[in-house]
């Protein structure tokens, strides 16, 4: 739940990758080791950026601020989108900062909006404003 919900399961692997990127105006990308197995995945749909999903044992060596990098790159290059918004937990610290180090400022605050295993979880929703269309 921290970084899918239920739509992925770890390890990935091509099945559910193909799945996800048939849906109509998504656009993926997925990180690869040297022989093929994936560790990172970002997409966008819309204005939205999503699961950004990272391989517990590739954490900690920028490949998530890689692959944000290169979505948001795409998004306000090729796509020539106005904004980018995300969702992310509020407890997981490493994605906000990221995602602050790039420019998402929180837009909002959902508290409590999930319960997970009788704890209940709170939502920041974000959002990037493209380059030239900054106030």
């Amino acid at each position: 739940m921290t970084w899918a919900g239920p739509a992925f399961s770890w390890p990935l692997d091509e099945p559910q990758l193909a799945a996800y990127a048939t849906e109509p105006g998504r656009h993926t990308w997925t990180a690869v080791t040297p022989v093929g197995d994936p560790v990172g995945h970002a997409s966008i749909a819309g204005t939205r950026l999503g699961r950004i999903l990272i391989a517990p044992e590739a954490r900690g060596r920028g490949l998530g601020e890689t692959l944000v990098t290169l979505a948001v790159s795409h998004a306000f290059g090729e796509l020539r989108l106005p904004r980018l918004d995300l969702g992310v937990w509020a407890h997981n610290t490493a994605a906000i900062r990221i995602y602050e180090k790039l420019g998402f400022r929180t837009e909002q605050v959902l508290e409590d909006v999930e319960e997970i295993d009788g704890t209940p979880w709170t939502a920041h929703q974000m959002t990037l404003t493209a380059p030239d269309r900054r106030q």
